[in-house]
Order: C-alpha cells, then sequence, then structure tokens
C-alpha cells in the first residue's frame, strides 16, 4: 500500500506506530547532520526528520536531494516532536524515516505551492492542476463539494427527484448566443448546448415527475463580463401544481438549511420587494441590504431654484453617507471623480455636508438655502456628521450610477461583511424590456414566464406595464437564483410568442414539441434555478467565482491551461461539411 495514514491525521496518540505516508514535498530545511521535510497531501501536512544519529547515510543523501513536490512515499515511526508547531494538527509529531521512495519527480514549479503564493492569475491558470494544490483553491474546491451534498440531501428528502436532461439540444432564442455543435450523420445541421435545461424540465412537469431537480452545467456563448464563465452550473428545479408563494417557501427552506448547515448561520426573514422599489430604493434589482443608504428622490425639493443641472434632469436622487462629513474635501473630489469613470458615466456629483451643529454646508449653496438643504437631509435619511451625496439625470441611468456609488462606499466603510447574510426575495418583475433600438419587447426572463393572474390582456393595450409571475433571490446584493410561474397552456404560450415578434410559423418551428405537449394534460407548475457558482462563492466569503470552479475560462472565455477554443483540422471540417470564412 502507498500509505497506511494521510498527512493530517497523526497526532500525539500514534507515537511509537510505525507507518507509511504518501504525498508531495512542500519544503525542506537541510542542517547537514539532520534534515527535515515537510509532506504535504489534500488533509495535511506531516514533518519528517532524517537524523544521522538514527538514519543511514544513504538516507539522509537521498532526503537532500529531494526538491519541491517530488512524490514520494516514506516509512517509518511516528515521534514526539521536540519543537512543536500548535498551528497544524500534526505539530505534536514527526516521522522518523526508515525508507523513502521516490515516486516521481518534479520540475520546479512556476510559483510557489503556498496559501500566499508568488503567482499571478494568468499563470496560475495556465497550471491549474498546480493551483489546485494550493490549500485557498483546494477548500474552495472541498467547500463546493460539501454545499452540492447539502443541496441533494436536502432536496431528496423533500421530495424532489434528481433528473439529467440533454446536452446536444435544438437551438432556441433564450437570450444570450447558444454554443453550436455540428452533426456529422445530419449534413449541414446542428444542435445546440443549453442555456438552461428550461423547456425539459416543463416537460417533466407535463410527464408527471411533479418534483424534479438537477446540477447541471449550463452554456451561454456571450461577451463575458466581470467573473462570468460561458460555462456554469445551475441547482436547476421545478414543482408541478404549485403557485408563487409554494416555490418561495420551498426554496427559502433550502437556502435556511444551507446558511444553517454550511455557515452554522440562523437566517428566519426573507423580505420580500417589489421590482419597482428595488429600482425606486436601491436602483437595481439585487440589492444587498446588509445596509442602508437608501435612495431619496430629491426631484420636489431641488426643482424650484435656478440650478439648471437640476431643473433639466428627468430624476434627482440621493444617498446619505453614514459618518461622510468627515471626508475631506480632497476625499470628496476623488469620489466625484470616481463616479465620472466611464464605468459608472455620471457627470458629475453634488453633496451637502451635515455638520454637528445642525448646520449644512453644500457644493450649490449659491442656489439652495439651509431649509432646502435640510429637505435633503430629511427624504435621504442623513444625520448629523453624514454625508448627502446627488446626482441627476435620465432615471434608469442615474438610478445604476447612483447603485455603483452606493456599492462603492459601502466597500470603503466595511458595510459589506462576508459573515452576514442578508437574503430577501425580488418579485413582479415586468413581463417584458422595450428593446429601445429595434422598438420591439423581449421576455425579461424567458418565453415561458407566465403574466401576473389578470393581466394576460395587458399585453394587448400596454405590454410595457405587465407584470410577470416571476421571482429573484438575492443574497448579499447578489442575485443566487431566479424563477417564474410558468405557463403551462397552448393559447397562453401562443398569445406570449406573438407579442414577441414569433411568427405562428416560427413558433411551431421553434416551440412545437412544447406546445404540442401543453394540449396533452400539463399541471401548472414553475420552478427556480440557483447559480451553484455564484451561491458557493458567497457562502465561503467571497464574490470571485473561479476559485471555486476546478478548471475555470480566463475573462476571454478561454482555457489557457489546455488552450482551448482551437483550430481543427481541415479533414475534420471536409467531415462535418464545413467551411470556414474567417474575417481578416
Amino acid at each position: 500500500m502507498y500509505r497506511s495514514h494521510n498527512c493530517g491525521e497523526l497526532t500525539a496518540a500514534n507515537i511509537n506506530t510505525e507507518v507509511t505516508l504518501s504525498g508531495w514535498v512542500q519544503k525542506s530545511r537541510d542542517k547537514g547532520f539532520i534534515v527535515w521535510v515537510d509532506l504535504r497531501d489534500r488533509y495535511g501536512i506531516t514533518q519528517l526528520v532524517f537524523d544521522e544519529e538514527r538514519t543511514s547515510k544513504t538516507l539522509i543523501e537521498q532526503a537532500q536531494n529531494l526538491g519541491r513536490e517530488f512524490v514520494i512515499q516514506v516509512k517509518g515511526e511516528v515521534i514526539e516532536r521536540a519543537s512543536k508547531n500548535p498551528n497544524i494538527p500534526t505539530g505534536d509529531i514527526e516521522i522518523l524515516v526508515s525508507e523513502l521512495i521516490i515516486l516521481n519527480k518534479s520540475l520546479l514549479p512556476p510559483f510557489t505551492i503556498e496559501d500566499k503564493t508568488d503567482g499571478g492569475e494568468d499563470i496560475r491558470m495556465k497550471y491549474r492542476y498546480l493551483d489546485i494544490r494550493r490549500n485557498p483553491v483546494k477548500n474552495s474546491l472541498i467547500f463546493r463539494h460539501k454545499v452540492t451534498q447539502e443541496v441533494r440531501n436536502y432536496l431528496s428528502k423533500e421530495g424532489f427527484i434528481e433528473v439529467e436532461t440533454p446536452y446536444l439540444i435544438k437551438s432556441t432564442p433564450e437570450g444570450a448566443r447558444d454554443f453550436v455543435v455540428p452533426s456529422r450523420m445530419n449534413e449541414g445541421q446542428f444542435y445546440a448546448l443549453p442555456q438552461s435545461p428550461q423547456t425539459f424540465k416543463q416537460l417533466l412537469m407535463v410527464g408527471g415527475m411533479d418534483k424534479y431537480f438537477q446540477i447541471v452545467k449550463c452554456f451561454r456563448d456571450e461577451d463575458l463580463r466581470a467573473d462570468r464563465q460561458p460555462e456554469f452550473t445551475q441547482i436547476d428545479c421545478e414543482m408541478a401544481f404549485i403557485e408563487q408563494e409554494d416555490i418561495l417557501n420551498a426554496f427559502e427552506g433550502l437556502t435556511r438549511h444551507l446558511l444553517k448547515e454550511v455557515n452554522g448561520v440562523d437566517v428566519e426573514k426573507f423580505p420580500r420587494l417589489l421590482y419597482d422599489d428595488a429600482m425606486r430604493l436601491y436602483g437595481n434589482d439585487k440589492p444587498d441590504i446588509r445596509f442602508g443608504m437608501e435612495f431619496g428622490e430629491l426631484n420636489e425639493v431641488t426643482q424650484h431654484k435656478e440650478f439648471g443641472v437640476f431643473n433639466n434632469a428627468e430624476l434627482v436622487v440621493g444617498i446619505a453617507v453614514p459618518g461622510g462629513n468627515s471626508y475631506t474635501r480632497k476625499e470628496i473630489d476623488k469620489l466625484i471623480d470616481w463616479v465620472k469613470r466611464p464605468q459608472v458615466g455620471a457627470l458629475g456629483m453634488i453633496y451637502s455636508r451635515c455638520n454637528d451643529d445642525g448646520s449644512f454646508k453644500s457644493s450649490v449653496d449659491k442656489f439652495y438655502d439651509q431649509d432646502d438643504l435640510a429637505k435633503w437631509a430629511e427624504i435621504t435619511g442623513a444625520k448629523k456628521g453624514d454625508l448627502v451625496c446627488v446626482l441627476s439625470g435620465e432615471t434608469n441611468k442615474v438610478r445604476a450610477q447612483l447603485s455603483a456609488l452606493r456599492m462603492e462606499l459601502a466597500e470603503r466603510l466595511g458595510l459589506r461583511d462576508p459573515k452576514v447574510f442578508a437574503p430577501l426575495w425580488v418579485i413582479d418583475f415586468p413581463l417584458l424590456e422595450l428593446d429601445e433600438e429595434t422598438g420591439h419587447y423581449h421576455a425579461m426572463h424567458h418565453p415561458f414566464t407566465s403574466p401576473k393572474p389578470g393581466q394576460l390582456e395587458l399585453l394587448e393595450t400596454n405590454p410595457g406595464e405587465v407584470k410577470a409571475n416571476a421571482y429573484d433571490l438575492v443574497l448579499n446584493g447578489n442575485e443566487i437564483g431566479g424563477g417564474s410561474i410558468r405557463i403551462h397552456d397552448k393559447q397562453t404560450q401562443a398569445i406570449m410568442l406573438k407579442h414577441l415578434g414569433f411568427s405562428d410559423e416560427d413558433a411551431k418551428a421553434q416551440f412545437g414539441f412544447l406546445m404540442d405537449a401543453f394540449e396533452y394534460g400539463a399541471p401548472p407548475h414553475g420552478g427556480l434555478a440557483f447559480g451553484l457558482d455564484r451561491l458557493v462563492a458567497i457562502l465561503g466569503g467571497q464574490e470571485t467565482i473561479r476559485d471555486f470552479i476546478a478548471f475555470p475560462k480566463n475573462n476571454s472565455g478561454r482555457d489557457v491551461m489546455i488552450d482551448a477554443p482551437a483550430p481543427i483540422d481541415d479533414e475534420q471540417l471536409t467531415e462535418l461539411s464545413l467551411k470556414l470564412n474567417l474575417k481578416s
């Protein structure tokens, strides 16, 4: 056998025991007459000792020639360690080695395999198999395993059945571009990789499965934003004979279970916030409610003076920054420069200091008196010692800009504690979004989302006002799950597709299989999909998902380790009936 124990389990209770260990050389310390080697595996580190008084000269010479990341096997006796290390579980013992076998040598790694490494992200992604040996990545992957096991156990106990659905499917318009796969056996035809198993889970409900879940890979060929991956993992769920309340209760239960079992945190409240209120109070549909700084709309108290910037704005809106009156003028100027960056896009920022004596000092004192500024403070909830920051402009843009500022300020103020968890539901989304460039509506979620009861008729008269029977689960400023009650009858689905611009022929070609299924007794159904990568990262106290994915892609969607995507040869192209038409 290669090992009798792992490198993380031996303690003082094992002293005088003969053991066999295998692992990687973390580092060694050579004093000439004695050599110490730290042996590492997934479970921990055990110190090995080669002592000339008790070890042969040949064995010491072998130990002196070991390099970092050599794979070795040792046999020896567990002895008490003279200089104990209280920072590791094996710190009371060491192994007096009697036999050493080099199982495999190693080149010098391009970065140090330690918690704090000297390797940049690009080099670590190229040698990801080495990066996984580091505790931060290794522990993140183990943490992901723990979360997925808890998900499977919980859902199974709740009566959900795990069902796999196909990866080679038909291309359907669901928002992003599909990854397509040519079919050799069907010349000129293509499969698509699923953006989600949406239609299949609905068909499972038609099939009477009642409660389905799947931890499934999904694929979207879209321009990558920060911390997005072209392939990602969902906890995909669907239930039959339910209403929205049933869905919310079911997945509050799962989230509460994960927070308790994984993080040891009890969370009772899952507030519910209307989409319109989320946009009005926080400027986005996934607000972080671990802290305040809610928006205060100031049109009525700002657009009565001669200040044209506010008078000409569609929306004037502000937030109160706790303790912000302590900011120097230089610090405020830097804040103004921050909102004027292209990534945020504001033209500037107006501010008002709330002094300890109850007076106010504003950057627009020329136009607004103390009574005006007191109203600003009242509406934004500012107190003595705070700073009121105000932006203005077109409603949607200025809300997004102030939302970005709010999050930046919270980060600077230390208000986003990763050990605090604040979930909420955002409900009653618009069913449709207007594409200002084309003038056409498209589904905010997907074409199978049902409108709120009693609002179907509004599609004909005022489609922009129709609310969806849809909901998002938000945790700490991140959408971790989203879903809806689905359309389950052919007539309603046909009406929805018509308003999304599908002709009868297009609707039949794209979704005929689903609409036909609805004619064979489809039950009312709905569901929710969690983004597993994001959920695991947040539960793990992070917001970057890459360390929780074994082999992630970079920001260009490339796997730099295996160098993919890559060209295929002419023979494969001919076999697939493909011809390249590359832009020069």
